[in-house]
């Protein structure tokens, strides 16, 4: 079966609370609410996708413990295929404690584990070549470096979430086999050395990727491609938790691609689906279907979602 969106990366648990504020040592605060969800990168831009009502899989490792089967059944709730993510024996699936602050959403997360990747050896080629995009974060670094390759070699477009650049050793070659870079402000800070996201987007460009996205948090995201560049704002909304909001841009943006929209509407698709999965605790609970997420922008008379297309 071929899948509009096959995505290869970290899938891990995320453990999450509510609290009136964020600890001191020593301190004991109380939990308003509190709730397990699976998280990576990779992983939620494919429930966000599936979300939205597209065919997705998912190519990864897990250890063989609890919070690796949660990551599998999570897949099956949303259907995600996951009949391509195996799993590791005597490997600690990846696992992080998040305390999210009640009063701004804003979070302290503390992350633990073993690093889970699948090597280039164990890349499901078949899968890859038969979908529309591919979807990679920067985690596992070899094998999404080959999986780009067997993408672009069968002309499947390469979408690629840059977020952190703790690794800057090998990253390069990852970025020239992308199509679609999506650079949080930090990685492209970090890798450019530009604060300013227009000068830093600019030299992104010179790996090739044809559509550069710097994300910019509450400030929204900034778009340079086809010898133009826009902002997009972020809509705002009363926020409960930012987890995973970059995650699920990165996939409402994968689903824009598919739809074939322009740049800007796409860029104001995913900034309205980002900011609905904040309403809600966690990663994935508040991210929206299609139907909510059209109407959501036809309410707040969004730019390119006006005239009922």
């Amino acid at each position: 079966m071929a899948h509009d969106v096959v995505g290869l990366g970290c899938a891990c648990l995320d453990f999450l609370g509510i609290v009136p504020h964020l600890p001191d040592q020593d301190d004991q605060v109380w939990m308003s609410d509190s709730t397990q969800q699976g998280g990576g990168m990779v992983s939620t831009a494919l429930v966000t996708l599936s979300r939205l009502g597209v065919s997705t899989a998912f190519a990864g490792k897990v250890g063989n413990d609890m919070a690796g089967r949660a990551v599998k059944e999570e897949f099956d709730l949303y259907g995600v295929n996951s009949a391509h993510l195996s799993v590791e024996p005597g490997a600690t699936t990846p696992v992080s404690m998040i305390l999210v602050d009640e009063s701004t959403g804003q979070r302290t997360i503390m992350a633990g584990g073993t690093t889970v990747e699948i090597s280039p050896s164990e890349i499901p080629a078949g899968i890859i070549v038969d979908a529309k995009y591919l979807h990679l974060d920067t985690t596992g670094r070899r094998a999404a470096l080959a999986a780009a390759e067997i993408a672009r070699g069968s002309g499947v477009p390469v979408v690629l979430d840059a977020d952190s650049l703790s690794r800057p050793q090998d990253i390069e070659d990852l970025l020239r086999a992308t199509d679609y870079l999506i650079a949080s402000r930090v990685f492209a800070e970090a890798l450019t050395g530009r604060s300013d996201p227009a000068e830093a987007a600019e030299s992104l460009t010179g790996y090739g990727s044809s559509v550069m996205v710097v994300t910019l948090g509450e400030e929204g995201s900034y778009t340079l491609a086809e010898g133009r560049s826009f902002h997009t704002p972020a809509f705002p909304v009363e926020v409960v938790d930012t987890t995973g909001a970059g995650d699920v841009f990165h996939g409402a943006y994968t689903f824009g691609l598919l739809q074939d929209w322009s740049l800007e509407k796409t860029a104001v698709f995913s900034s309205a689906v980002a900011a609905l999965s904040c309403t809600r605790l966690g990663g994935r609970t508040g991210i929206p279907d299609l139907s909510r997420a059209m109407d959501f922008l036809r309410e707040r008379e969004a730019e390119h979602f006006d005239d009922g297309d």
